[in-house]
């Protein structure tokens, strides 16, 4: 690959990656200054636990079949969870959480506001083809980078600054790990 095209290639992931990275240092900041958004939560049902089982491998068969029984309109990707709670995903849009208290089922509707959603995103609570974006997000970040160093090492002019930068990150990334 020539400079040129590697330039191409970190300038065209830079300038795609840019307003998305935008968004999760935004919901990052927001989680870090305890603003986590607010889930508005109503009660669907409550009833006898029957043949509900929170630790059964199909949870999606169970949950459709449920939604089914009890006439409950409510797509969604998969399902999350074990124990006393099971959850459908994704959970950065309308959602439902299953709890088992003192023999009883309890289902209730969440519905997150827009600061709760994008947490939610964020920590890869998102849909299936939401979650994949990610994962080839994150490639092309790492992608970024790399490029970016090697281009800033390969500069003769640039290569002792970017070796002191890199350096100082690294040192400071250590620094605060082990404190």
């Amino acid at each position: 690959m020539t400079r040129k095209s590697i330039i191409t290639l970190h300038l065209f992931l830079a300038a795609f990656l840019t307003p998305i990275l935008i968004v999760i240092a935004i919901s990052g900041g927001f989680y870090l200054f305890g603003e986590k958004g607010s889930v508005a939560e109503h009660p669907i049902y409550q009833g006898e636990l029957g043949e509900f089982n929170f630790k059964t491998k199909d949870k999606e068969a169970q949950v459709k079949q449920f939604l089914a029984e009890n006439n409950i309109e409510h797509s969604f990707d998969y399902v999350k969870g074990g124990g006393n709670f099971m959850v459908t995903r994704p959970t950065s849009k309308t959602h439902l959480l299953f709890e088992r208290e003192k023999g009883q089922l309890i289902v209730t509707k969440r519905e997150p506001d827009f600061i709760a959603a994008i947490i939610e995103i964020h920590k890869g609570h998102g849909s299936r083809a939401m979650k994949l974006f990610q994962k080839v997000m994150a490639f092309a970040l790492i992608v970024v980078l790399l490029s970016g160093l090697y281009l800033g090492l390969s500069s003769a002019m640039l290569r002792t600054k970017t070796l002191a930068i890199s350096g100082a990150g690294l040192a400071t990334f250590l620094l605060l790990v082990l404190l």
